[in-house]
């Protein structure tokens, strides 16, 4: 899947949902490092890509970078709640709440 996708990347097709199957595909295979890469082109493609940023935060979780995955989730909040993407908005919620705790420790 991977390699299909960058060859498309290759050939020129980048845009939002390209990159955020890139990022996906990588996050699915425990690579957050280069998932984290595409997730932030994607967001430079739509910054109201409220997957992309959910997928983003998780990627700093998986690196255990509480501090970076809660400034992540807390953007994607705010971009959530703009656009009315209430189910993205309290998952990330969830999410920046577990961060919180992992910070406070």
């Amino acid at each position: 899947m991977i390699e299909k996708l960058e060859q498309m990347l290759k050939q020129g097709q980048d845009n939002s949902m390209l990159r955020f199957g890139l990022g996906k595909a990588y996050l699915d295979n425990k690579q957050p490092d280069e998932a984290i890469e595409h997730f932030q082109v994607c967001l430079q493609h739509d910054k109201n890509y409220s997957a992309a940023w959910k997928l983003l935060g998780k990627c700093y979780v998986e690196l255990k970078n509480w501090g970076k995955a809660a400034e992540i989730y807390q953007q994607g909040i705010n971009i959530a709640n703009e656009k009315g993407d209430k189910q993205a908005e309290k998952e990330m919620q969830v999410f920046l709440k577990r961060c919180n705790k992992q910070l406070n420790k």
